[in-house]
């Protein structure tokens, strides 16, 4: 970061680090969001540090930094953060506090999610007729009604529950699509109950990302107020919404504070752009500079 305070500052000369999301901000399904690959990478070389903090919970931090190095942005798994590893870590603590000695857990997710709770120390149950003593929810496109169906008996029957997040829509190569809120709100819906979500907006993958990098003064960039901005403004980062997702600029105006953005970005090419052409409440963001 250099520093710069003048009228022409950027946002990357403001910033000694990134803090983005992933789907909708560097790519939509397998392909890199148009201009992200250059802009990010254009980032690093300046010598800005890069982490992605991520709620999609299913995939491994090794296959997300390998889909991001196959885009053209060189990234290593020590870069990626996710709400799979929060949720796992929160339930590993909500054990121990509860003087549980070999903790069991239901999984609905991917063999990520799996790995993290394993990694914790949980061992994994294959139906709610073996008495979890936690139900763990993330994001499986291949999730069935067999799947919900066990999570909520055994949520009914005692287990706590615990989400990675809540995104009711995830952006797609062909659109936007039914995120983990939709599966997390069936079960809610059959069991009357509501689970602890320890992904955006929590700060938590933010401020994890942010000690990591030994960032001082980060930007959050993220394409969703609910959860990226969010997020970002209760760790106490600024945070910037990217125009590429799912949020558009007029959400951004109406958005009550805790989920405003400070900056408005058509693309991540704008993050060189004047910083104060891209503050939200001054004039909403300005052409691309490539434009």
């Amino acid at each position: 970061m250099s520093g710069h305070t003048h009228q022409d500052a950027s946002l990357l000369d403001m910033h000694d680090a990134l803090l983005c999301d992933l789907d909708g901000v560097v790519y939509a399904g397998p392909d890199a969001v148009p201009h992200a690959v250059d802009a990010l990478v254009a980032a690093q070389e300046a010598g800005i540090r890069v982490a992605y903090c991520t709620n999609n919970a299913s995939r491994t931090p090794e296959e997300v930094a390998e889909h991001i190095s196959s885009l053209g942005i060189p990234t290593t798994p020590e870069q990626v953060f996710g709400s799979s590893r929060a949720a796992a870590e929160h339930a590993r603590q909500t054990a121990s506090e509860a003087h549980i000695q070999e903790p069991t857990a239901y999984v609905v997710g991917t063999e990520a999610l799996r790995r993290e709770a394993t990694d914790a120390g949980f061992e994994l149950v294959d139906s709610a007729a073996d008495q979890p003593d936690f139900v763990l929810q993330g994001f499986n496109p291949d999730v069935t009604w067999r799947h919900l169906a066990e999570a909520g008996y055994a949520i009914t029957a005692g287990a706590r529950w615990i989400a990675t997040n809540t995104d009711t829509t995830i952006p797609r190569a062909e659109g936007i699509a039914p995120g983990n809120g939709t599966l997390v709100a069936a079960v809610a819906a059959a069991t009357g109950q509501e689970p602890i979500v320890t992904g955006k907006p929590a700060p938590t993958l933010m401020q994890m990302a942010a000690r990591a990098l030994g960032a001082q003064n980060p930007l959050v960039i993220g394409d969703r107020l609910d959860t990226d901005v969010a997020g970002g403004n209760a760790a106490g980062f600024a945070t910037a919404l990217v125009l590429t997702g799912v949020d558009t600029l007029a959400a951004a105006k109406q958005a009550e504070p805790g989920l405003k953005p400070r900056y408005v970005l058509n693309d991540l090419r704008d993050l060189r752009a004047p910083a104060h052409s891209c503050v939200l409440e001054e004039s909403g963001p300005q052409e691309s500079l490539n434009d």
